[in-house]
């Protein structure tokens, strides 16, 4: 049996315990509306969700929140984009304060030689970008892995033009952000996103670590985001 610790939480739809970060929490507003706080910061009692939109639509569907807050509650039908919506907001928001604090490079040029450098942390790739221009940085993160340099971690859940709003800049396509505390957040949060959406970071460029395309993922929602939206106190 795992060991289980206090911190972690237990889902109202699997009756799973995991860490708080692996989850999403939920309360009841004063108008009776469930409210995601996908920040964990909301006062008043919560109940807790595994971080899938599948788990979130079922416990929207099923009722469980009502039952589990021991109130009644009013879950949106869309409940699962909503928390999507709010998760993707959240991995934007860190963007770009990864860009204020100096960390964000732009432009496929510039992108590369950082990547030579092995100076990049996260590489942030536009989903409607070209794959010529992601195959080529694929390969250019190969040759520096074999060099020693450290690989960066690759993002590719974001149209351009979402990538425009978060760094204040046109066309971006390729976004590379160095070392620092709001590059390991940014991937942190974005991890989250794929979590909750069933893909993953490094496939959803559609080119994998050799510079080749890989196949899509089978549960990749990231561009429709979900189709569709145990008991743990906080």
């Amino acid at each position: 049996m795992r060991e289980t610790t206090d911190s972690e939480r237990t889902c109202i739809v699997t009756r799973r315990r995991a860490p708080p970060e692996a989850m999403i929490r939920f309360v009841r507003a004063p108008d009776g509306a469930l409210a995601p706080d996908i920040r964990a910061k909301l006062p008043g009692r919560g109940v807790w969700v595994t971080a899938c939109a599948e788990r979130v639509a079922e416990a929207a569907r099923k009722g469980m929140f009502s039952r589990s807050l021991k109130a009644e509650v009013v879950a949106s039908p869309r409940l699962a984009e909503d928390v999507d919506r709010l998760l993707e907001r959240d991995c934007l928001q860190m963007l770009a304060l990864a860009n204020k604090a100096g960390l964000a490079t732009t432009g496929f040029a510039k992108v590369a030689a950082a990547l030579e450098k092995g100076a990049v942390a996260v590489l942030a790739e536009a989903t409607d970008g070209g794959a010529d221009g992601r195959r080529k940085l694929a390969q250019i993160v190969r040759r520096a892995a074999a060099g020693g340099a450290p690989a960066p971690q690759t993002v590719a859940l974001f149209t351009s033009a979402q990538l425009d709003l978060a760094l204040g800049r046109t066309n971006v396509i390729h976004a590379a952000l160095a070392t620092g505390g709001p590059a390991a957040a940014f991937a942190a949060r974005c991890r989250r996103l794929a979590d909750y959406r069933g893909t993953t970071l490094d496939k959803a460029s559609g080119v994998d670590a050799g510079g080749e395309e890989a196949p899509a993922p089978a549960s990749d929602l990231r561009r429709a985001g979900p189709k569709g939206p145990g008991s743990g106190t906080g």
